[in-house]
């Protein structure tokens, strides 16, 4: 239902990676998943109050909660899909974020709000009624909800939209909650076991499970997570098949929400070469990251000696020291300074977040490397940096 609404009313539908289109699949499947629900919502509370089940009722204003989740859904693809204004330069894309975050809020007020009346139902146990009528309506939810998850999981990861993809987690927990709500009831009835309550428990803490895990999907890039190792090996892949890059360090990636990046780097370029065409060359590769991934790119050049024997030699084997003394160590910007007593040697070293070393503790073990070079006397000028991919 879903593809055959986007066929028709939304332009070049399979360009997942237009700002428009993905604002349109938003607003789309939040208006699909409001009519749903409220479907699911009626059908559930009529059950619910002809069989006399809290896990049915509670289940139902579950949807109910769902139907407003959809609401929140619509309206932040609609408000992420405004343009940059002077308050927000960078356009409003988090608000998709802030949407998913909702969502997850709603579905743990909900698993709350289900475990409190479950364990009242244990304390107060009461016989529930089962019909044809009854399991219909539950059999008929399963199916309706495992198709929402679908088509929520499966655009959520075309459109890599994290508010999407709380939508599905919340359709997967409704599920099972109503698998669960269907097997107690059809239990209660042929076996005289009250386990209204002990489902309804059962149910209350997979939505709390599914919450937890919709709110740190949206949380993480709100407040700044490392990016998509694809997306950073797609840069790099990009930049340094350009013939004038030797080499590219300092990658940086701000997300100002889907489809809406600003990339860094430096690129290490020859420092004999033309700066005009070089430039030019530099020029070329922003605008094709641009095109391709959808984003502002900025590229720092930083010349390099490529054409004396002696630099480019001493280069290989400091970088060969460096990564003796730990492999995940990364150089960049290396450059002899030669003295009347000593050689000073200029480099970066990127290490990782999760180092065993402390920042002092690299320069220092990095130094004593340089200082037993038995071919000369040199001495390392070191700045350690940290990688943010």
């Amino acid at each position: 239902m879903v593809a055959l609404l986007a066929s028709l009313f939304i332009r070049e539908h399979k360009n997942y990676t237009s700002p428009r289109v993905r604002q349109a699949y938003g607003m789309l499947c939040g208006a699909v998943g409001i009519g749903l629900n409220i479907l699911l919502f009626l059908g559930k509370w009529l059950a619910g109050t002809l069989s006399g089940s809290i896990a049915i009722t509670a289940d139902a204003f579950n949807n109910l909660s769902d139907a407003g989740s959809s609401v929140i859904t619509l309206i932040g693809f609609r408000l992420s899909g405004q343009k940059p204004d002077p308050e927000h330069p960078f356009g409003h894309g988090r608000m998709e974020y802030i949407s998913g975050l909702f969502v997850s809020v709603i579905i743990l007020i909900m698993g709350f709000e289900l475990i409190k009346s479950s364990f009242e139902k244990l304390l107060h146990p009461e016989p529930i009624d089962c019909s044809p009528v009854i399991i219909g309506i539950l059999a008929a939810s399963i199916l309706v909800k495992v198709y929402m998850f679908y088509y929520n999981h499966a655009l959520g990861k075309k459109l890599q939209s994290a508010a999407m993809n709380a939508t599905a987690m919340d359709s997967l927990s409704d599920t099972i909650s109503t698998a669960l709500v269907l097997a107690a009831t059809v239990i209660s009835q042929y076996t005289g076991l009250l386990l209204d309550g002990w489902f309804g428990l059962l149910v209350g803490f997979f939505i709390l499970y599914a919450g937890i895990s919709a709110m740190k999907d949206t949380l993480n890039p709100l407040l700044g997570q490392k990016p998509d190792p694809e997306l950073v090996h797609e840069i790099e892949d990009m930049v340094n098949s350009s013939p004038v890059v030797h080499g590219i360090h300092d990658l940086i990636i701000h997300d100002y929400g889907p489809g809406r990046r600003i990339i860094s780097l430096h690129a290490e370029v020859s420092a004999e070469g033309d700066l005009l065409e070089i430039h030019d060359e530099i020029d070329n590769v922003e605008h094709a990251l641009q095109e391709k991934l959808n984003c502002s790119a900025t590229i720092h050049m930083d010349p390099i000696i490529t054409n004396d024997e002696e630099v480019v030699h001493m280069r290989e084997e400091i970088q060969q020291l460096v990564s003796s003394a730990d492999e995940s160590f990364k150089m960049h910007d290396f450059r002899m300074v030669k003295g009347s007593t000593h050689t000073n040697l200029i480099f970066d070293v990127v290490v990782p977040y999760q180092c065993r070393y402390t920042d002092s503790e690299v320069s220092n073990l990095l130094r004593e490397k340089v200082r037993q070079i038995p071919h000369g006397n040199y001495f390392a000028v070191i700045q350690v940096d940290h990688d943010f991919c």
